[in-house]
């Protein structure tokens, strides 16, 4: 996409006016020639931080081709320019680089820039203006009307555009077109009911294949290609099983999953005939041998009734060596691994090796082909049909700390157990030690449990693989709710009964699962023969942690691309140094909870729990409103900016699973819900306040910037209209004295809700998508700046859809002559809305439209922590509320730098200090140390290191501010 250039003052000053916007947005969107000229004055960008480096600090044993997002300063690259990467030595490293926001001015602001696979990366990388070079083996895309072919230049990937295949095969381009993976699809299994709890009765099992609706190439090279298929997932099969009270299941044997060849109509049951829609996109690189795929989907169901019992993706492996040549690949923990032939030729009682060799078993042992049979030990030879074949074999990990292997002859006979260990690295590999065949990954495969790798039929002419990502072993998964409402039927018992007592706020039918999602990454390796043991070991490495390039912090932070409201660590003073200690104690504290709290599972990695039960000394597990934490209060923010400012690779994968997971599980993606997300609850989905400040863009665009994630892009672009469900699911409904909405659509918040709007719209105005969202954006701007009492004007605010105008529903303090109190909430500017509008003021500096934006939002950073005759003399009320007084600190901070009042950076850093301990809930007042406590024994299930005083809220609010502050009034740090 072309992005044309006009200058800022002018962009802004035409967008003030709808009318004259329409023509601008047009042009803007669509790259009209109209669009010249002018760029700003261009910002340099310094040499000593711009080298781009690999996140792990060294370059991954196996190279997949990587993406990675880039920022610069605003004017610093017009809108055509190309861009060339160049190793320490100059040399040019093929590269494919695209544009992924823009600067108001129209010069590029971030783009993303792809890097094939199979040639050798170092770090200090730099990316630069200039003629990129072309990689020697082009990836290239051909669309031949029923299918797409995608050539890496290694092998040849051929996706069909309908039926329930969505790979038909993937070819080698050295195995004269011998495809060495057919049939790829994606599976799934329902159940009529859960887990018989050990009692007899009967479910209905019913499976489903999927069914391509549309398919898309995204990129077509020369560097990174991308295709997106999109689907549902249609019944194909319906069998009964009649669960016995050991669980026993034939859920494994292969014939449960046949073809999509039956007539939905003829099935019966109460399964639907099609559900679970699904996105998978298929990602590739020049010269790759590797395929990785981003699987997506939404549960549509009805939990009440619909019990999803297996997820997962299947194929069929070619199969041409000898059976003593086949070998079978599980990867355990770290780099232990399980490798077996087929067809065992190590521990028989007959040696196949002739005397003084070992020829035969080592070349076995290693993956390598063995030497012809006429060269075994004739004993062996002669009776080698007796030696059995072991077609399948399987991995289950049920939980976080175990897993099992089990293999068997082929269906219908005994499993006989191997081996068992902890954490798997969801690794395996089916194929030939001449013939080749696939290595396949399910990154967090023990973080996501229960999951599940399948080995079919190796023993026969095509063996079949079955990642699971949710495991047909493990109980039907069950998203119903947790009780019954426990008589909560109307307002006031919710609000002055659940709420007080557990912090839950229930209502019934809003604790529905339907519309939530998950997306799993998954490896796909084309290979030429059996990978060594290294190698494959290798593999999973990657496969745990995909390698990722990234821009240093300094790179980042030199580009200003995120509001300017975070700088980089600063141990100068011993304070500082200080507060810098305590930042990195949280982070590795939170790691080891996650851990030895066992955070994991499905639909719960990536989140972490809210508050902390110094009683029985856990989280808050089955306590309401205290569980899983659901984004409350920014950690997403909190991590990203930690990251953002240290380049630590823990913490962005940390960062980068709450962003899977809050994006995902805790934002609704269809239903009544879809664009909502749900507050903290004991299930992700619980809650009934279901707001845009859970699912707010906020929390995901950077990891976007610094990826390209399309998926995460998708989400995003998911919330651009969520303005219509403010008043369907309206966030004030339970508040008895709520001001009555008028002739608006919807009442809305400043910030949990407004900010939250606006932060989408201006990631869809920078994407350069529909500018009819940067109207609305900037036609909101411009009420808030005429408000009277600016942001204490009202407790809500009348709101149009059409163009996003707002208006006060009441006028409190003195431009109202009201004599009542003037409420505020703690909550509005918690949940991005300071990170958005030091953005949205950055990009309208200086236009006289916006400056009523920037003053009323400098008033009410001003003013929240200001001493009560202050406020009054100011409003003309008494305001009340305003606690999280120390998290509001950074306001305070962001009004000195705006305005260069020292007296109020010295009064950010007060509150700052002041606020601590009263902030973790300390009566004496006393400074927590950072230490933790060790609790074993029979006090609790696990040992677990304790610091009873943290929370959620406060380790979030704290980190945001203490990095805020040092980089806005740093120097005024006592």
């Amino acid at each position: 996409m072309k992005n044309a250039s006009i200058t800022r003052r002018a962009f802004v000053k035409n967008a003030a006016i709808a009318a004259a916007a329409v023509p601008l947005a047009a042009s803007l969107a669509r790259g009209a020639d109209a669009r010249a000229a002018r760029p700003a004055k261009a910002a340099s960008i310094s040499p000593d931080v711009k080298t781009i480096r690999w996140l792990d600090g060294s370059a991954p044993a196996i190279n997949v081709g990587a993406t990675f997002g880039t920022p610069w300063p605003m004017g610093a690259a017009a809108k055509d320019t190309d861009f060339a990467l160049r190793d320490t030595s100059g040399k040019s490293i093929p590269a494919q680089t695209w544009t992924t926001a823009w600067w108001p001015d129209g010069s590029i602001k971030w783009t993303a820039t792809a890097v094939p696979a199979g040639i050798k990366i170092g770090n200090d990388l730099d990316l630069a203006p200039g003629k990129p070079a072309a990689p020697a083996k082009p990836v290239s895309v051909k669309d031949s009307g029923d299918s797409v072919e995608v050539d890496t230049g290694v092998m040849r990937c051929v996706i069909a555009k309908s039926g329930d295949v969505l790979v038909q095969k993937i070819t080698r381009n050295d195995s004269k077109n011998k495809p060495v993976l057919v049939n790829g699809r994606l599976v799934a299994l329902s159940s009529s009911a859960p887990d018989l709890d050990g009692s007899a009765g009967t479910q209905t099992t019913t499976a489903f294949q999927s069914k391509i609706i549309a398919v898309t190439v995204e990129q077509n090279g020369p560097v990174r290609a991308v295709v997106r298929i999109e689907g549902v997932h249609a019944r194909c099969a319906l069998m009964k099983n009649e669960k016995t009270g050991n669980g026993d299941t034939p859920l494994q044997e292969s014939s449960v999953h046949s073809s999509l060849s039956i007539s939905h109509s003829s099935l019966g049951g109460e399964a639907a005939a099609t559900w679970l829609p699904f996105t998978v996109r298929l990602y590739f690189y020049a010269d790759g041998e590797c395929v990785r795929m981003m699987h997506s989907f939404v549960f549509d169901g009805n939990a009440e009734k619909d019990f999803i019992r297996g997820l997962g993706v299947r194929f069929e492996v070619p199969m041409a060596d000898a059976p003593y040549d086949r070998h079978v690949r599980y990867v355990g923990e770290g780099r232990g691994l399980w490798a077996e032939a087929v067809m065992g030729l190590t521990g028989l009682r007959r040696d196949p090796d002739q005397r003084g060799s070992n020829a035969i078993k080592s070349a076995q042992l290693a993956g390598l082909a063995c030497p012809p049979l006429s060269t075994f030990n004739k004993q062996v030879s002669d009776r080698i049909q007796y030696i059995p074949e072991w077609g399948d074999s399987t991995l289950t990990q049920l939980s976080a700390n175990g897993f099992a292997i089990r293999k068997r002859t082929k269906a219908g006979h005994a499993w006989v157990d191997v081996d068992q260990g902890t954490r798997a690295s969801g690794t395996g590999y089916i194929g030939g030690a001449k013939g080749g065949g696939v290595v396949f990954g399910l990154r967090d495969f023990w973080q996501r449990h229960p999951v599940q790798l399948d080995v079919r039929n190796a023993h026969t002419d095509a063996a079949e693989v079955t990642v699971w990502m949710y495991s047909p072993e493990a109980p039907a998964m069950d998203l119903r709710f947790y009780h019954d409402g426990m008589g909560m039927d109307t307002f006031k018992k919710q609000y002055d009964g659940g709420l007080i007592i557990t912090y839950e706020d229930y209502e019934p039918g809003y604790g529905d699962a339907h519309g939530i999602a998950r997306s799993s990454e998954l490896f796909l390796w084309a290979v030429a023969a059996t990978p060594s043991r290294d190698t494959i070991a290798d593999m999973a490495a990657l496969v745990r942690n995909p390698a990722h390039l990234v821009c240093p912090p300094a790179r980042i932070h030199a580009a200003k691309v995120f509001g300017d409201v975070w700088g980089l660590p600063d141990t100068s003073t011993p304070v500082k140094a200080a507060l810098e200690k305590r930042l990195d104690w949280q982070i590795d504290y939170y790691k080891k909870q996650i851990d030895q709290r066992h955070w994991y599972g499905f639909w719960n990695y990536g989140d972490v729990m809210h508050s902390y039960d110094r009683d029985r000394h856990v989280w808050k597990y089955d306590v309401g409103g205290y569980a899983w934490d659901n984004s409350e209060l920014s950690p997403d923010l909190w991590l990203w900016t930690y990251y953002m400012r240290t380049g630590r690779a823990d913490v962005f994968r940390l960062a980068e699973a709450m962003t899977r997971h809050t994006g995902e599980v805790d934002t609704y993606h269809a239903g009544q819900f879809a664009g909502l997300g749900t507050r903290h609850n004991v299930q992700h989905w619980g809650c009934s306040a279901k707001q845009v400040r859970i699912s707010t863009a906020a929390y995901r665009r950077i990891y976007y910037y610094l990826t390209a994630d399309e998926r995460v892009g998708d989400i995003m672009r998911e919330l651009l209209d969520v303005d219509k469900k403010l008043n369907d699911i309206d966030p004030a409904r339970k508040l008895e004295n709520a001001t009555p909405l008028g002739a608006y659509d919807s009442r809305v918040s400043f910030g949990t809700d407004w900010a939250n709007l606006a932060v989408a719209w201006l990631t869809e105005w920078e994407r350069g998508g529909d500018m009819k969202y940067r109207d609305k954006l900037l036609r909101g701007m411009r009420d808030w700046g005429k408000m009277p009492l600016g942001f204490f004007t009202s407790d809500r605010y009348g709101y149009k859809i059409a163009d996003g105008s707002l208006e006060p529903l009441t006028v409190r303090g003195r431009p109202g002559n009201s004599t009542a109190t003037i409420g505020v909430s703690h909550l509005d500017s918690v949940f991005g809305a300071v990170e958005t509008f030091a953005e949205l003021i950055q990009l309208t500096e200086g236009q006289p439209e916006y400056e009523g934006f920037k003053k009323v939002w400098l008033h009410f950073c001003t003013l929240y922590n200001a001493p009560k005759d202050e406020k009054k003399a100011a409003l003309g009320a008494d305001v009340r509320g305003g606690s999280l007084a120390q998290a509001h600190s950074r306001l305070t901070a962001y009004a000195a730098k705006m305005t260069g009042d020292k007296k109020l950076a010295a009064r950010a850093w007060s509150e700052f200090f002041r606020n601590d301990a009263a902030d973790h809930g300390d009566s004496s007042g006393t400074r927590h140390l950072l230490e933790t406590k060790r609790i074993e024994g029979p006090t609790v299930l696990n040992p677990v290191d304790e610091a009873a005083w943290v929370s959620t809220n406060d380790a979030s609010q704290w980190g945001l501010a203490a990095m805020q502050c040092l980089a806005l009034v740093g120097d005024s740090i006592p």
